[in-house]
């Protein structure tokens, strides 16, 4: 089988200890001396997590809870959980985004993690048929199974004044869906839930402003470019190019959960390093149980401000 592991963790562990092992030092470089000075602020953490599946500890969620408790005591004042796969970045940020809205937050912590590298789940892909490079049970139209995790700081603008915070990238929009048409179903996806949560992030644009930079879990599978061309055909007007994405599955393989986080990063630096197409950039993502998720983040450094 062929996989996209991460290289310098010991191919023997598995679970929950290799899910730490990826997630843990995402966070610690978000959680900056800025924040471990900040005294007083009301800081969260909202984790997308695997979706239930063989492999995976289905008691992952408050073991998850449990180490991160343990190893930054007295940090996170409210905690959430997404376990929901390829989309679970999104709902996480989201979730994130209405509690600093509300003011009821200082910051928050926005992450994902994910790893197929067990023999139970790599067993299921190939038995369902996802798999691309597994010998004579290859499929040509399947994914390489990967690993990893990202994370992110939003803050609130008060809090960059405070600490005086350089801003990186500003969250325009997130708008979250479901499909009923879903992948190992008898139905035929059009891409409905997915065209919801386009129409729903994209609708803060101005008119006439066009996406240039999309980035996306695409991984090969013919059910994600199917429903994707479903979206995009009824949000063009929206796009410079709709078939002009940045798809990083084939580069280090499908990170499935840790994916929204990790692709709003490669957004943002596009714009720090001034290689970014435009000022904003469009982030989506489908979870095979049907969340479907999309965001808008304005990634230039000319035009990014507190918010």
């Amino acid at each position: 089988m062929r996989v996209a592991l991460a290289p310098w963790l010991d191919v023997s562990m598995t679970g929950i200890e290799r899910i730490k092992a990826l997630l843990f030092p995402a966070i610690d470089q978000v959680l900056d001396t800025q924040f471990a000075q900040g005294v007083g602020l009301q800081i969260a953490v909202a984790l997308g997590l695997p979706e239930p599946r063989p492999g995976m500890p289905a008691e992952i969620r408050p073991m998850l809870m449990s180490a991160l408790e343990e190893r930054y005591p007295n940090c996170f004042s409210v905690s959430a959980s997404f376990p929901v796969g390829h989309a679970a970045g999104l709902l996480a940020l989201e979730a994130a985004c209405q509690r600093l809205a509300r003011g009821t937050l200082d910051a928050c912590v926005v992450a994902g993690v994910d790893s197929y590298l067990h023999p139970e789940t790599l067993e299921w892909l190939e038995q369902c048929d996802q798999l691309h490079g597994a010998g004579t049970n290859n499929n040509a139209w399947g994914f390489i199974p990967g690993e990893g995790a990202g994370a992110l700081m939003l803050v609130r603008e008060r809090t960059v004044e405070k600490l005086g915070i350089k801003v990186m990238g500003q969250i325009l929009s997130v708008s979250c869906a479901q499909e009923s048409k879903r992948i190992k179903t008898d139905t035929v996806c059009i891409g409905e839930g997915l065209t919801e949560a386009f129409r729903g992030a994209l609708r803060i644009l101005p008119e006439g402003t066009l996406i240039s930079d999309s980035y996306c879990d695409m991984n090969g599978e013919p059910y994600r470019a199917d429903e994707y061309g479903f979206a995009a055909l009824r949000t063009k007007d929206h796009f410079q190019s709709a078939s002009d994405f940045v798809a990083p599955a084939d580069c280090w393989g499908d990170v499935a959960a840790a994916g929204a986080p990790l692709h709003i990063g490669l957004a943002v630096i596009a714009g720090q390093k001034a290689y970014a197409n435009g000022a904003n950039a469009f982030v989506w993502a489908s979870s095979e149980q049907g969340q479907r998720g999309a965001a808008v983040v304005r990634v230039s450094a000319e035009h990014v401000d507190a918010r």
